[in-house]
């Protein structure tokens, strides 16, 4: 199976890691490829930096149409919508994972992000998903996403005291980490307080091949059928979409 990966912004570091993650729970045969685009933010913060990072992710994804599954990942699921326009080959959000995930292993779960402008975006795309009501509440450590990349900073120690305030504050019983970027940190944060914590790199690793393994695509009627064909103009004109192209 190859799996494409597509970290939406443009921060190589940052894919690396995601790659390393995603490979670590990937099953013998599943082959992973971690990409982020040339153009865009080099972090994505809130609705204004999603904007951007999405033609960078459709044009990622349109490099790969020989991938069995796409998984987008940024927390925020940027683009989701638009990217199973793109494909017919399940494309796979990590948030959307990771929520789904921490449902299956607990009653309630935690979200712990980064900014607290993130917020928001979370909280709509868990009322989205209908999962809303299995989430405690969506937290914020205050730590710019690009920290998460500094060596020697205290990103993780702060994660580390918003996941201890989830547990004695919330009642959450699962913790999930809410950025990309701190895909690395699931294990060590799991084992330190003794819950679920959960990355949603790997829960869609996982998700992705089991839909893989059961032979199902995305659904072209309605919502998520192709674009229909036309010219885009300026800058977008390499992403305009061809009719019957998917």
């Amino acid at each position: 199976m190859q799996i494409l990966v597509v970290n939406p912004n443009t921060t190589a570091s940052m894919t690396e890691k995601i790659g390393m993650a995603a490979r670590v729970v990937a099953a013998p045969g599943t082959v992973v490829t971690a990409v982020n685009p040339p153009d865009g933010p080099p972090s994505i913060e809130g609705y204004f930096d999603e904007v951007f990072s999405v033609p960078g992710l459709i044009g990622e994804m349109r490099k790969r149409p020989d991938a069995d599954a796409y998984i987008i990942a940024c927390f925020d699921d940027t683009g989701l919508d638009a990217a199973r326009c793109a494909v017919s080959a399940p494309v796979i959000g990590i948030g959307e994972a990771a929520f789904h995930a921490a449902s299956f292993v607990s009653g309630k779960f935690s979200v712990v992000t980064t900014l607290a402008r993130s917020i928001p975006a979370i909280e709509h795309n868990l009322a989205k998903y209908g999962l809303a009501s299995r989430c405690a509440r969506v937290r914020a450590s205050e730590i710019p996403v690009l920290d998460l990349e500094v060596p020697g900073s205290n990103a993780s120690e702060k994660i580390s005291a918003e996941i201890k305030r989830a547990l004695d504050e919330d009642g959450a019983e699962a913790i999930v980490l809410g950025c990309a970027g701190m895909a690395d940190l699931a294990g060590r944060l799991s084992e330190r307080h003794g819950v679920p914590v959960l990355d949603g790199v790997a829960c869609a690793v996982k998700f992705a091949e089991a839909l893989g393994g059961l032979g199902l695509q995305t659904s072209k009627v309605g919502g998520y059928a192709p674009p229909r064909g036309k010219p885009y103009a300026g800058i977008y004109a390499d992403l305009s979409p061809i009719q019957g192209e998917d």
